[in-house]
């Protein structure tokens, strides 16, 4: 049992890390296409226009490709997110509360310091202040690729570390986008969305194995929640929690879901998000437009405010609340691991254009600057720190 957990393990921080790579590229792909002869063309492949039509005229969604990548896509990716935070709590690094409390506290500590240095930063300005929740998102793909691009000089309790500290991250995301950044709501559709998962409670209680049902009922509150108000991607984690874990036969319908679905979000809904969103002119962008509070609000955040709330948390729960240190690492190698945290691209991103979704296009740019140079100063410095610890006897000869 504990050999395939850890295979598991071990293919799930493989499969991310070729996916931050994938991931970068389709950034960096965006930033050079804005930044060329080609940027209009670029632009309007954002705005091709996509329609879904249900009963002829009865039901019509028509948006340009950028909103169905944020919210179609980005539900899938959520969904996927939903299903890692379900097998993590019953069988996973979460399953106990001694398992949890080094994570938890990690990720409550780096979603906190960073929210208030940002709020400290743009005090006073109430439009700015929506982007309070932009810097406390950890990127767990770019995080992990970075991570096993280091190789042996990290121990593995370290990757576990950081990525049982992401997952509760996304949870923390979630609850905020929930919470905080909802239009105005529909109660007729909010009431339809309940219905939808009253049923896939039912379902669940029934012993229906099938994902399919599942799925089906899914896209209905899918469709639901977005036109209740409540950002849409929200239905892709709570159909996740409803997939059963275990089929009774030895197989699980969850874990194949997970790793059916890994490949195509870490090669395509993640990189398509990426591409669609990173892309900022920087014709005109000058140290006054970085020095501006949002981006240095942001940037601050993510590299300050990361590291110092997630390394004070760990030294908090190992020293006051008898955590212990992962496995054959250092305070040393901890703090670097503290201060990848600090790269939250995709997640940040996403935060932020939910925050500035109906504002002046101008937070559009100042959240990707601010996120973009955050999370790449976070990466540089983290690598820097972790390449200059002197990795344990354990960790070199892979005992860790």
């Amino acid at each position: 049992m504990f050999k395939t957990l850890q295979r598991k393990l071990s293919e799930f921080i493989q499969s991310q890390s070729i996916g931050g790579v994938v991931l970068a590229v389709a950034a960096l792909l965006a930033l050079v296409l804005s930044n060329s002869p080609w940027s209009p063309i670029y632009e309007r492949f954002l705005q091709l226009s996509g329609e879904l039509r249900i009963g002829g005229d009865v039901l019509v969604l028509s948006k340009p490709l950028l909103i169905w990548v944020n919210d179609l896509w980005m539900a899938v990716f959520f969904f996927l997110v939903g299903l890692e935070i379900k097998r993590e709590l019953i069988e996973g690094e979460l399953r106990t509360v001694r398992q949890a409390v080094l994570p938890a506290g990690a990720a409550l500590g780096g979603m906190v310091v960073p929210a208030l240095i940002y709020t400290a930063i743009n005090w006073g300005n109430e439009t700015a202040l929506r982007g309070w929740a932009i810097p406390t998102a950890t990127d767990i793909a770019f995080a992990l690729g970075i991570l096993v691009l280091l190789g042996s000089r990290v121990p593995s309790s370290l990757k576990v570390f950081l990525t049982a500290v992401a997952i509760l991250d996304d949870l923390g995301a979630i609850l905020v986008i929930a919470f905080f950044y909802t239009s105005q709501l529909s109660l007729g559709m909010l009431w339809a969305a309940f219905a939808g998962v009253g049923l896939l409670i039912a379902l669940n209680r029934a012993g229906v194995k099938s994902i399919g049902p599942y799925v089906l009922v899914g896209m209905v509150i899918w469709l639901c929640v977005l036109k209740s108000g409540i950002h849409a991607t929200l239905a892709g984690v709570i159909t996740a929690l409803a997939i059963p874990l275990s089929d009774g036969k030895g197989g699980s319908p969850l874990k194949s879901a997970e790793h059916a679905l890994h490949p195509w979000v870490a090669f395509g809904v993640l990189p398509m998000f990426a591409f669609a969103n990173a892309g900022v002119s920087l014709r005109g962008v000058s140290l006054e437009t970085l020095s501006q509070t949002v981006p240095l609000g942001i940037a601050t955040g993510l590299v300050v405010g990361k590291a110092v709330g997630v390394f004070s948390a760990c030294w908090l729960m190992i020293k006051l609340l008898g955590a212990r240190l992962p496995a054959g690492s250092s305070w040393a190698q901890l703090f670097g691991v503290c201060v990848l945290c600090g790269v939250g691209f995709t997640m940040s991103l996403f935060i932020g254009s939910l925050a500035f979704e109906n504002q002046d296009v101008e937070y559009a740019i100042q959240v990707k600057l601010g996120v973009l140079g955050g999370s790449t100063i976070a990466a540089l410095t983290a690598v820097c720190i972790l390449l200059l610890c002197r990795p344990s006897p354990a960790t070199l000869s892979g005992r860790d």
